[in-house]
């Protein structure tokens, strides 16, 4: 019988399970860098709007962050975290919350690019007092974490509550944040109106483009509890939510826009056009759009301009541009490029498209790919006809045929209605 020393039988399998490991971060190292050398090649670095900035001298490289990032926006390169693919971040935060050395903080905006940001207390009070904002307006476009907001902005509400026949709060806005604003004031018992401008409920996913995925983690909703979504079309999550209403008897009072808001003895009074509205708090649960940002060229009052595309259908064998280089012009690009007989061109004034999802990237070279779409970077329009549109690119003038022109170029956050309020807006330049 062969005596085999104890070091081997116990050494040899710990030092094989060690080369391996090592050999794991090594190459798990490389992906990093090479994503993050390819983000800088192609002028992707800058996050779209909440993000995380990881502190290098507390950072211990253990990654935990990476794996709770499922879109592979942090890697581990030189044995630290680093935000190797800045664009795709959607800012859910779970990273920061993984993070067993608190080596992360959420900041707004970047060095180079900043975010207007309405200031809001950690109730989520602005500076005015009884003005509170949740959701898209304060930042947080996720609709799990606008839910949340809206939730929490309620319980912060109860707090304080109003006296005769004044309204406890007056909720703004019947998205995410304002419908689960909504179920918590019915839990909480609050004296409470919900006004929603649209005509119908889902606040900026009701301006998705028709049969959109949006994807969405477990919402634990007032009254409702724990919904597990995943992938969904926007037509899916709006009937989601529309059986919500229906089954619980939420009050929304639609078409109903903000005009007018002014403080008072002991509350806020708000002007809609159809009635006025005094209440001891408000709650600001609106997007961020405010209104659509237009290009500022001759022609862009035709009726042939318009700043969302709802159906694609009815652009079938049309001559289409879309302007702009963010996730919403890609997919109505896209989106109509699949319909039979259209031609579509896409027009943005970038040279690379720098804050698009993964998903939407990889359907886009699809799409070019079989030759369904003309992209026209570093280009600008300068004029719309009712026949066609004038462009320039890299100093060259040429002229498309076109029968419609859908400009997806973001909206301008309604910081007049904000200031005249009173309530302070930030440009956040990387920080929280």
């Amino acid at each position: 019988m062969i005596d085999i020393p104890l070091w081997s039988a116990y050494g040899l399998p710990l030092l094989l399970i060690l080369l391996y490991y090592l050999r794991h971060l090594r190459q798990r190292e490389a992906r990093s860098l090479a994503t993050l050398q390819r983000s800088a090649e192609t002028g992707l670095t800058d996050p779209p709007s909440l993000h995380p900035v990881v502190d290098h001298n507390i950072c211990m490289g253990s990654g935990a962050c990476v794996r709770a990032c499922p879109e592979g926006t942090l890697g581990i390169v030189n044995g630290k975290a680093h935000l190797i693919n800045p664009t795709v971040c959607i800012g859910h935060g779970a990273c920061a919350a993984a993070c067993p050395v608190e080596a992360i903080k959420l900041v707004f905006g970047s060095e180079r690019r900043g975010v207007d940001i309405p200031y809001v207390k950690p109730d989520f009070e602005t500076n005015v007092p009884g003005i509170y904002i949740a959701g898209e307006l304060g930042g947080m476009g996720l609709i799990r974490k606008a839910a949340e907001q809206g939730r929490q902005a309620i319980a912060s509400i109860a707090k304080k509550r109003a006296q005769g026949d004044q309204l406890d709060v007056l909720i703004v806005g019947a998205g995410p944040a304002g419908l689960s604003a909504t179920l918590a004031a019915m839990e909480q018992k609050l004296k409470f109106v919900t006004i929603e401008q649209e005509d119908s409920l889902g606040g900026t996913v009701y301006h998705y483009p028709r049969n959109k995925i949006v994807l969405t983690q477990p919402i634990t909703l007032p009254i409702i509890g724990k919904a597990k979504l995943g992938e969904i079309s926007k037509e899916s999550l709006l009937q989601f939510w529309q059986g919500i209403v229906e089954r619980v008897r939420v009050p929304i009072s639609y078409g109903e826009r903000v005009e007018k808001i002014m403080a008072a003895e002991h509350g806020i009074r708000v002007n809609t056009g159809r009635r006025e509205y005094y209440a001891r708090s408000v709650l600001l649960a609106i997007g961020r759009r405010g209104t659509p940002r237009k290009l500022g060229v001759a022609g862009e009052d035709l009726p042939k301009v318009v700043y969302r595309l709802v159906d694609s259908e009815q652009y079938r064998g049309k001559h289409v541009l879309v302007v702009g280089g963010g996730d919403s012009a890609i997919e109505a690009a896209m989106a109509i490029a699949g319909e039979d007989g259209t031609t579509v061109a896409l027009s943005y004034r970038g040279v690379a498209f720098g804050r698009i999802k993964t998903k939407n990237r990889e359907r886009l070279e699809e799409t070019l790919l079989h030759r369904k779409l003309q992209v026209l970077l570093d280009s600008n329009v300068i004029s719309i006809t009712g026949e066609a549109v004038e462009l320039e690119q890299k100093g060259r003038q040429f002229s498309l045929e076109n029968d419609a022109v859908i400009v997806c170029a973001g909206g301008i956050l309604p910081t007049p209605m904000l200031k005249e309020v009173g309530i302070i807006v930030e440009t956040k330049f990387g920080t929280a």
